[in-house]
């Protein structure tokens, strides 16, 4: 599977400007969620849009793509080109991960677990873990519209995941944020902010579940 060309596919009509800013205020979000981690590592790291704008001072990116990765990691990023079920990271050091829409790309529910399990092994005593994602439940009638959808996963079956593999699991989101950034998200940075600090509105808007676990 070209990932590159697929993805340049589904992109084709975002408004990269717009994704940006949303990812601005979504890692500063985050980073608070994550209790202001000082090592932090996004197994699957994309763009970097989330990686290069948290705040922690010691950050690390994952990706299977080398020349992309760099194309898109900022300066005083740790680059790892890697498989993130192999990838060779520290044990027992990172104090935050941050998991967006990875694990619906993963073969089965056994690797679900196994990357869980991983990522469990790298966090220190303490540290958390957060993951966004599709929540099945509300958008099953377009989860198979993208090509690298294979695991069906709800909120449910995350927090269960999460504490098989270890995680005690200390927040719970059915919804969170919509599917993606063709619409429904707000288009100014003030409205953003308001939009993430009033999780009552996210069950109108919400079509990703956020969870967060703790080792």
């Amino acid at each position: 599977m070209d990932l590159d060309r697929i993805y340049a596919y589904r992109f084709r009509g975002v408004d990269q400007p717009k994704r940006e800013m949303v990812w601005k205020e979504l890692a500063q979000f985050m980073y608070r969620k994550l209790g202001q981690p000082q090592r932090i590592v996004d197994p699957a790291a994309g763009m970097c849009e989330f990686i290069n704008n948290v705040p922690s001072p010691e950050r690390w990116a994952v990706d299977m793509n080398g020349p992309f990765l760099q194309a898109h990691a900022q300066q005083g990023v740790k680059q790892v080109v890697d498989d993130t079920l192999k990838a060779d990271l520290p044990k027992d050091h990172f104090d935050g991960v941050f998991v967006s829409n990875f694990l619906e790309h993963l073969n089965s529910q056994e690797e679900v677990g196994a990357f869980l399990t991983k990522m469990h092994g790298h966090l220190r005593k303490g540290g958390r873990i957060a993951i966004m994602g599709p929540n099945f439940k509300y958008v099953y009638k377009e989860y198979f519209d993208f090509a690298d959808h294979t695991v069906i996963l709800s909120e449910l079956g995350v927090a269960e995941h999460l504490y098989g593999a270890g995680f005690e699991v200390e927040v719970i989101h059915p919804r969170f944020l919509p599917l993606s950034f063709r619409g429904g998200l707000p288009v100014n940075r003030t409205l953003v902010r308001a939009f993430l600090a009033m999780p009552w509105a996210w069950r109108f808007f919400g079509k990703q579940f956020l969870l967060i676990g703790r080792k």
